[in-house]
């Protein structure tokens, strides 16, 4: 499957690097409006296919994006440090404006996979974009949040997070909302697993998770200056279902329609994701304090939308 990616910067890059150590594509195509930036970083791909999956991979321009099933945007600004991803809105917002309509033009059945922050206000304004059918601007959301969510809890208690099924949902970033109501194990509720593995599942743990859930970003940021790695891997992750129509169900963000307090927002929930886009949402079972929440992210970011008309 070929495959573009707009914006050669540290998640562009990373999540290419990713796609060739997974051989979820075929072919890739590197377009950034620093040239020399997408040439090298096609190059020093290139120099990992033999310990990876032969995979093409070269820089180019948005012509080369023919042919494309998807193409991954990663083109927007970097987040600052302590600079809330919301308040990168306005100048994202001018940058999409400018690309989406050139991958448009030569690619236009391609699936968009939105990774910019504030990546739920740039996925709605995709999503409103001409020519935009629907299930095929995807954000990336909660997907990372999810990760570390899970990572979080197998570390805790020592099992594999492969195997815990808990989902962080709404916002990608300051509001965004960790279910532990309907978070479990092998079918087992997260709170009878803990008994039985010896341990109790306290507020106070709880609450360090969230913690350190939602900050994430921020430490990684301090540390380093962006995150990158994480969010790679999980494009990867959103390609390869893409690729083998996995109907996979990962939280990602889309535009919500006929959700009680979430409609005219992108939030992240439980989507069906294949080869034509989403398809289908899914909606856990909340307790009452998350259901609120999840509302409240979902306020945030419909303020958000309306700085820039949307």
């Amino acid at each position: 499957m070929k495959v573009g990616v707009v914006g050669c910067g540290f998640v562009g890059s990373s999540s290419a690097y990713a796609m060739v150590l997974r051989g979820v594509a075929s072919e890739l195509v590197l377009i950034d409006i620093d040239k020399k930036l997408a040439q090298a970083q096609a190059e020093d791909i290139l120099h990992a296919t033999p310990f990876a999956a032969p995979v093409r991979i070269a820089a180019g321009d948005y012509p080369q994006l023919e042919g494309a099933r998807a193409v991954v945007l990663a083109c927007g600004v970097a987040q600052r440090p302590g600079e809330t991803r919301l308040t990168l809105l306005e100048r994202n917002a001018r940058i999409f404006d400018q690309v989406v309509g050139r991958v448009l033009e030569h690619a236009p059945e391609a699936i968009l996979v939105i990774a910019s922050n504030p990546v739920d206000v740039m996925t709605l304004v995709v999503s409103r974009m001409p020519g935009i059918g629907p299930g095929r601007a995807i954000g990336t959301g909660t997907i990372l949040d999810t990760a570390r969510f899970r990572a979080l809890l197998g570390d805790h208690f020592g099992i594999a997070p492969q195997s815990i099924h808990a989902y962080v949902m709404g916002e990608h970033g300051d509001s965004e909302v960790p279910v532990w109501s309907s978070a479990k194990v092998g079918g087992v509720p997260l709170s009878d697993f803990a008994e039985q593995v010896g341990g109790r599942l306290t507020e106070d743990l709880k609450s360090r998770i969230d913690d350190e859930v939602r900050k994430a970003a921020y430490r990684i940021i301090e540390g380093k200056g962006a995150t990158y790695y994480g969010i790679g891997a999980g494009i990867a992750r959103i390609i390869r279902a893409i690729r083998d129509d996995e109907r996979a169900v990962l939280t990602l963000s889309t535009p919500s329609n006929g959700e009680a307090g979430l409609e005219g927002v992108s939030l992240s929930l439980p989507r069906v994701l294949g080869s034509g886009g989403v398809t289908t949402t899914l909606h856990p079972v909340l307790c009452q304090k998350e259901a609120l929440a999840l509302r409240k992210s979902a306020e945030t970011l419909r303020e958000a939308a309306k700085e820039i008309g949307h």
